[in-house]
């Protein structure tokens, strides 16, 4: 005889099994059960407190929760799909603790403002952490820079060799990414850090409940101030996966950098064996496995963000089944994230050596002192656009007689404008030319000093 589902006396039956399987959530929304918990609890209090039930019967429910925290941390409490969701496995064991007061808990609730609450409560803690680790990835890039102010780089353009760099003027590039992303987060907290619970299924309750009170155990901001609204917004999540996604281009456009500069071609640094794999086959391998990893990872984390707009365009108000589908999505995208953050910090303290002698040998190889040629003209009263063409000439006679810039004769110079004198020399010397740049913002080593001494303030 088939078991009879305890929906209500609406229902006949139960569900087939195949779509039992099909319709439970307890496999991933497992992870919420703490948050669920935490939420019981205050909805409990907030009963007890407003005469909806006794003070008496909510300490009991109270301490029946907190004894399925206990079972579930000592991995006592294993729910499986006959319980369908975190939801429902928690009420059957509460009613098997403490009896029919079990069922007095579901009084002025619906699983919609529950879940609702339940991920508002996860995201938030989750948010938190995040920010805090790109707190810490934030610090292994600045003890980079000062690490690193006068090592110079080349710097490019359509992957071309433009101007060279301070080396710490471009890591601390990635810092002000990783700034923004942590203050973006910040703002993401604020919206999502909204209490639905008192929604109700969509239109509230019947029941004198206190929403504020309850928001003020959980320590939320404020509530939803529309029932509708509070049960089917996920816009906080969306946005959540959004700022995951931007943390995930950063991440990975570090990577891409990474991969080339350890490439023979660049060879501007040597990955440790602590962070490198090996071929199968050809021993002289290093492979950069872990920026190759965030690189690939970050697309997982963009597809979740797409997912959920696809996922929430066409719902119509408030709560439909579909929305059982955001818990996958926004699970993968935190544990995506924190485990990029994590592997990107490793590799850049502890696996990584930046080859300093190539990197010098790198910005004396090429013409990217080409503008200050241009620079030092117009210093000197030639119109600049005049400039850039005599340059741009003695850069084409130049590359045919396999010379660079430095290799060019005082008279050389001379004849290309009588303007010059021995102190071109020192202006298009890889490290002055950096130290010119000293524009707020710049390249220059006093504008970097000045952008760590900011980072660091950031920091503290």
């Amino acid at each position: 005889m088939t078991k009879k589902k305890t929906w209500s006396d609406r229902f006949e039956s139960a569900l087939h099994p195949a779509i039992a399987r099909f319709n439970a959530s307890i496999g991933f929304d497992i992870q919420l059960l703490e948050y669920d918990l935490t939420g019981s609890v205050a909805h409990a209090k907030m009963l007890g407190k407003t005469g909806i039930i006794s003070e008496a019967e909510a300490e009991e429910l109270v301490a029946g929760l907190e004894q399925i925290r206990q079972e579930y941390q000592e991995g006592k409490f294993n729910p499986g799909v006959e319980d369908e969701d975190v939801h429902f496995a928690v009420e059957r064991r509460l009613i098997e603790i403490v009896g029919d007061g079990g069922k007095k808990l579901h009084t002025a609730r619906s699983r919609n403002d529950q879940v609702a609450t339940d991920l508002r409560l996860y995201l938030r803690e989750q948010i938190t952490s995040i920010r805090a680790q790109l707190r810490t990835y934030q610090q292994v890039l600045l003890d980079l820079a000062l690490q690193n102010v006068e090592t110079l780089i080349p710097g490019y353009t359509h992957l071309q060799r433009a101007q060279p760099l301070s080396l710490a003027h471009h890591l601390l590039a990635y810092f002000q990414m990783a700034q923004r992303d942590w203050e973006r987060l910040g703002e993401i907290y604020r919206r999502t850090n909204i209490c639905p619970l008192g929604s109700g299924a969509l239109a509230g309750t019947t029941f004198p409940i206190d929403r504020d009170y309850t928001a003020a155990l959980l320590n939320f901001d404020g509530v939803c101030g529309n029932s509708l609204d509070g049960v089917s917004d996920r816009d906080f999540a969306i946005e959540f996966l959004l700022g995951a996604s931007l943390i995930m281009v950063h991440l990975s456009r570090l990577s891409e950098e990474i991969i080339l500069w350890s490439s023979t071609e660049f060879n501007f640094i040597t990955l440790k064996d602590s962070c490198a794999t090996g071929s199968s086959i050809m021993p002289q391998k290093k492979n950069p496995d872990v920026p190759e990893l965030v690189r690939g990872k970050s697309g997982r984390v963009f597809g979740h963000l797409q997912a959920m707009l696809v996922l929430m365009k066409g719902l119509p108000l408030a709560y439909n089944k579909d929305l059982q589908e955001d818990k996958e999505a926004i699970f993968d995208g935190v544990q995506t994230v924190k485990t990029s953050l994590e592997a990107m910090r490793i590799l850049l303290s502890e696996g990584l050596e930046f080859q300093t002698a190539r990197l010098s040998a790198a910005v004396a190889e090429d013409f990217s002192n080409a503008t200050d040629v241009a620079d030092y003209l117009a210093a000197k009263g030639v119109p600049f656009r005049e400039a850039y063409n005599l340059v741009g000439k003695v850069v084409k006679t130049s590359i045919a007689a396999g010379k660079l810039l430095r290799d060019l004769s005082l008279a050389e110079w001379q004849q290309l404008h009588p303007t010059f004198e021995e102190d071109i020399y020192d202006a298009i010397a890889p490290k002055q030319v950096v130290a010119a740049r000293n524009s707020y913002g710049g390249t220059g080593f006093e504008q970097v000093r000045a952008q760590i001494a900011e980072a660091k303030s950031l920091l503290e």
